[in-house]
């Protein structure tokens, strides 16, 4: 019994190995057998098994092909402002910088392309950049687009970088979520501010309580003299161009914006002043010398009369008179005649020129400068019209462009022409 048991035994333990070893050899040989049969197909039998269209074959290619990066702006840091520093956070920069260059990138602020401002620092593997804001002559009209007519000391702008000439990356600060862009800088354009009104207003109390735009000459009555048109224009534009000039380098940051032609405008200005006060010197001088004279005159005069009258009353007390004593009378009371017609002539000139040189008050600031002696004058209204519409342009160019404005030689030659006949008209005014 035992030893048909251990039979039983072996030969369940050698059909087990048999089994087995079959399985394992099987294998292999299906595989061989699969890799054989393959190319063994004819191109009809793959066709009949394998019908390809474009659309699988499209189907097939789109797993093998790679995705595009789209880099985006995702993270800001820094004041938005000219001349200040930012750091800008672009999402797959790294991966985008292996096929492209990240030194041409540029800011984008409100679709505008800072042009030549490139990344100061590049972080590509790290995925930001730094820049330094500048205006240069390159980006100058892209910053005026965004600085110029400012409605208050920020202005919110949609932010984003990108190469010059191209599409800029997407940008979570778009058109719905906006960064302050700092226009003036709070601090500074307090400063300015403060000075620039503190000058006005200690001018403007210096015009009314001293000469420092009025006719040179004392008070009249305790009234000041009146406001000197020549002065006024120079003051007005010494004070658009001062502030403006403050406001633009607030802005810009620029030093160097007075132009030619400022410059011209100022001479004219301040030669109309200029040939104003010498008129009025030399007029001032001649009436002066010229009422010295006729006063000393007079006084000469009256003192010769009653001396000639003293003589002839000596001849009359004679009791007889002799041919020389009659021929000294006649010739006493020639001279008598003769100072006595001269100093009612003297007197009569002496007259208007006392009124002339008499000093006038004030009647007002328009009346002063609108008004000549025979009342309201063209040639005055003229200049003043012309320096308040220029005056108009003036700021208008340095609000929107802020740049001071090119006036043409034309405009320079028309304001020249007014102000040459306000002084040709002087000269008849001032006699």
């Amino acid at each position: 019994m035992k030893r048909i048991n251990l039979c039983v035994g072996v030969l369940g333990w050698l059909a087990f190995v048999t089994v087995a070893t079959q399985c394992v050899a099987a294998r292999p040989q299906t595989a061989a057998a699969q890799g054989a049969a393959a190319p063994s197909q004819s191109p009809a039998t793959q066709g009949a098994t394998q019908p390809q269209t474009p659309a699988s074959q499209n189907a097939a290619a789109k797993p093998q092909t790679a995705a595009v990066v789209q880099p985006k702006v995702i993270t800001l840091e820094g004041n938005l402002e000219a001349d200040d520093l930012i750091r800008v956070e672009v999402d797959h920069l790294a991966e985008w910088s292996a096929t492209n260059n990240p030194a041409k990138l540029v800011p984008y602020l409100n679709g505008l392309a800072i042009r030549g401002n490139y990344p100061q620092e590049i972080h590509a593997s790290q995925n930001h950049l730094h820049f330094h804001l500048r205006i240069t002559a390159q980006n100058k009209k892209a910053w005026v687009d965004l600085l110029g007519a400012p409605e208050g000391i920020r202005r919110p702008v949609a932010v984003t970088v990108g190469l010059e000439d191209q599409s800029p990356f997407d940008t979570a600060y778009d058109d719905t979520n906006k960064r302050p862009l700092t226009v003036i800088s709070p601090w500074y354009g307090v400063i300015a501010l403060i000075i620039v009104l503190a000058t006005l207003a200690q001018f403007l109390w210096l015009a009314r309580t001293t000469s420092i735009i009025r006719e040179p000459g004392p008070k009249v009555a305790g009234k000041l003299r009146p406001y000197s048109l020549g002065r006024t224009q120079m003051a007005f534009w010494f004070f658009l161009i001062y502030a403006s000039y403050v406001v633009i380098w607030l802005i810009t940051d620029a030093l160097d914006t007075i132009t030619a032609s400022l410059l011209g405008l100022m001479g004219i200005s301040a030669g109309t002043a200029l040939s104003e006060a010498l008129i009025d010197s030399s007029r001032n001088t001649a009436q002066a010398n010229k009422l010295q004279d006729l006063t000393a005159e007079k006084q000469t005069l009256e003192q010769t009369i009653p001396e000639l009258q003293s003589q002839i009353a000596s001849i009359d007390a004679k009791d007889s008179l002799t041919p020389e004593d009659q021929m000294n009378r006649d010739t006493l009371n020639k001279q008598l005649q003769d100072n006595r017609t001269r100093l009612a002539q003297v007197i009569q000139q002496i007259q208007p020129l006392a009124v002339a040189g008499a000093p006038e008050a004030s009647m007002g600031f328009l009346r002063d400068i609108l008004c000549d002696e025979n009342g309201y004058s063209f040639h005055r209204f003229q200049i003043f019209a012309w320096t308040i519409v220029l005056g108009i342009i003036f700021v208008s160019s340095v609000y929107n462009g802020l740049t001071m404005p090119e006036f043409s030689t034309t405009l320079l030659g028309l304001m020249g022409i007014s102000s040459g006949t306000y002084i040709g008209f002087k000269f008849p005014e001032q006699q």
